[in-house]
């Protein structure tokens, strides 16, 4: 019996770490510090159907002031991150697709330290590539350098994650998307992409992307 995916390429925000709650917490005080628009408590699910560039229009954000904002982000979230957790169902998930041979990766626009954090150090093991640091449009080059660094055909490998430009960004790299809808964007904004799969719960990861019948340790990817 064979694996329907050799390597599933994780994000981590919204996708393994509940961590809206927290963003929409401190967004408030970035948008005062870095001159953009606040966001109130009414626009939040408008805001979750848009895209990011929609996003960023929205909020009056110049592309040039994108890189302070995102390391400001950085720093706060690792000043907090032992009050953000993960969602549940994450450790056993993240096992059961290991057990079956799927090899794990991760690409986030946040820092390696922080994702190594947020993950705990049992989860962070079973990841094989990280390829952290995306920018906030630059996530296609980064699937990129993992399957290269990890051989994985393209055609065996599937992206998991819950916003919009995800998806644009596993298109872009010629790979399946695994969209999430319990994240930063809504389902019908995830669905109009058209993804290849659409999960629910965290145990339907397990039954579309892993096959019951191969329990082999799945092979390593090389440093970068």
């Amino acid at each position: 019996m064979t694996i329907p995916y050799d390597l599933a390429i994780f994000d981590l925000d919204g996708t393994l770490l509940d961590s809206f709650p927290w963003f929409l917490d401190i967004v408030n005080a970035v948008a005062d510090r870095h001159r953009f628009r606040r966001i109130e408590p009414d626009q939040v699910e408008t805001l979750r159907g848009k895209d990011t560039r929609e996003i960023i229009k929205f909020l009056g954000v110049s592309a040039w002031r994108i890189p302070a904002i995102a390391r400001d982000m950085q720093r706060l979230k690792a000043m907090h991150l032992n009050d953000i957790a993960l969602f549940p169902g994450v450790d056993a998930m993240l096992r059961a697709l290991q057990a079956r041979g799927v090899t794990l990766a991760m690409v986030s626009s946040d820092n390696e330290p922080n994702v190594r954090r947020a993950l705990g150090s049992a989860n962070a093991a079973l990841i094989s590539h990280y390829a952290c640091g995306a920018s906030l449009f630059g996530k296609a080059a980064k699937f990129k350098q993992v399957i290269k660094a990890c051989g994985a055909p393209a055609a065996r490998t599937i992206c998991i994650g819950d916003e919009v430009r995800d998806v644009d960004a596993a298109l872009k790299a010629g790979l399946a998307f695994g969209a999430v809808t319990w994240g930063y964007a809504t389902e019908a904004a995830l669905r109009a992409q058209a993804p290849a799969m659409v999960f629910s719960k965290m145990d339907d990861i397990v039954a579309a992307v892993a096959s019951q019948g191969n329990h082999q340790p799945p092979p390593r990817c090389r440093s970068a």
